[in-house]
């Protein structure tokens, strides 16, 4: 990506203007959340001051406005990740609650007592704790796939979990923590031949790389917009229609029910069985100018040039941080970088980089089974999009220089 093409894209985020401690920032926290192109922002102004009214209910002009606003959205995603159907589209919070309705309503139905599903140790909490809440409730047996020194699921072990009783695995595309890029094509392929149901958290992926759900065989797919450039506060969960269909709905409320009485209640077609209540029509209805910067600047020369972030990062800081503890490194790996300054405690450099303008995640990243399997209590993750430059990665190492000189004082 050429100098110019970089600084047009950086124009399009005011945030990357603003200084911190009196020194411009630098912003390396992306994987818990990417900044919001002006583009977004002035759709959501658009939509509260010319087309706010409830979707679905209105008779009058601005009410159908507003709907069309959020179907087409329906639309765009459905294309975006080859969905067969915009039926198969569900509007959610975010990918936290995707994966929530998938083990409420589909694992509530389906899964019993005597069942078995498979997970993977490199999980966010939000793929662990709501499969873990309805273990309490139905009693099915959880396992787990481990990892190898460089941070990559031990594929043979995956395998050999799967029993008759396996009804479900659910893993991550992506792992926020190690960057590690999952074959989700084989392992859905190896889950099928057992009869078993995927569901992938694909909340790292999706920003960073071209996703077919059809492809990689995901009967389930959940992700974020705000990881995306987009709004937050907007989710989707692809599902295959059939498994949609037999699904029970996962709230009750207006919008979804076909006809209610006392005597009883029907439920509405796909997609809006699963959309209880007034959505976040607006900022659903922003989340395309997000696709849009996306598909304007080209996914390749995305990945491309975040790849080149973090191979010019990961190098300099292998020959010139001693010390350096770096945590993932799988040939096949995201733009993120988690890692520790020998034994110093993960807030506390942060904190130190903090104060020099670079902003950085630091803790457990919801993912504390990983931590223990990685004998640590937390790292520091610095993580890059495709607003971030070359120098911006030196300005990161040589403050990293700076801290790590100055905790080894300490």
């Amino acid at each position: 990506m050429d100098n110019a093409q970089l600084q047009y894209i950086r124009s399009q985020f005011p945030i990357l203007d603003r200084t911190v401690y009196n020194r411009q920032l630098v912003y390396l926290d992306n994987t818990a959340t990417s900044q919001t192109p002006r583009r977004v922002v002035e759709s959501i102004d658009a939509s509260y001051f010319h087309t706010k009214a409830n979707v679905h209910r209105g008779v009058f002009s601005i009410s159908q406005e507003a709907t069309d606003l959020m179907e087409q959205t329906r639309l765009r995603v459905r294309d975006y990740i080859n969905a067969a159907s915009e039926q198969e589209i569900i509007f959610t919070r975010g990918t936290t609650e995707a994966i929530n309705l998938v083990a409420s309503s589909w694992g509530g139905a389906f899964l019993k007592d005597g069942d078995e599903i498979i997970l993977t140790v490199m999980e966010h909490h939000a793929n662990i704790v709501p499969w873990q809440l309805l273990q309490n409730r139905i009693g099915f047996k959880i396992k787990v796939v481990p990892i190898n020194e460089r941070g990559e699921l031990d594929l043979d072990v995956y395998r050999s979990l799967f029993t008759e009783q396996t009804r479900l695995v659910s893993f991550t595309h992506v792992s926020n923590v190690l960057g590690t890029v999952n074959p989700v094509k084989e392992m859905a392929r190896i889950a099928h031949s057992h009869g078993a149901v995927v569901v992938v958290d694909g909340a790292q992926a999706v920003p960073h790389m071209s996703v077919d759900v059809r492809d990689l065989g995901a009967d389930f797919y959940a992700f974020s917009s705000h990881k995306m450039y987009g709004p937050t506060g907007v989710g989707i969960l692809y599902g295959r229609k059939e498994l949609l269909e037999a699904m029970p709905p996962y709230q009750g409320g207006g919008e979804m029910i076909a006809h209610v009485s006392f005597e009883g209640t029907t439920f509405a077609d796909l997609p809006f069985k699963f959309e209880a209540g007034t959505p976040d029509f607006i900022d659903i209805a922003a989340f395309p100018r997000a696709l849009d910067f996306i598909g304007e600047t080209g996914m390749d020369a995305i990945a491309a040039h975040e790849q080149d972030l973090l191979d010019y990062a990961t190098a300099r800081m292998i020959s010139e941080v001693p010390g350096v503890r770096i945590f993932g490194t799988a040939p096949h790996k995201s733009a993120v970088i988690s890692f520790l300054l020998g034994e110093a405690h993960h807030y506390d450099t942060g904190m130190l980089l903090d104060k020099l303008g670079i902003a950085v995640r630091t803790g457990h990243h919801c993912a504390q089974p990983l931590m223990q399997a990685l004998g640590v209590e937390g790292t520091v993750r610095a993580s890059f999009a495709v607003y971030n430059t070359r120098e911006e990665v030196d300005k990161f190492i040589d403050a990293l220089i700076k801290v790590n000189s100055m905790l080894n004082r300490i």
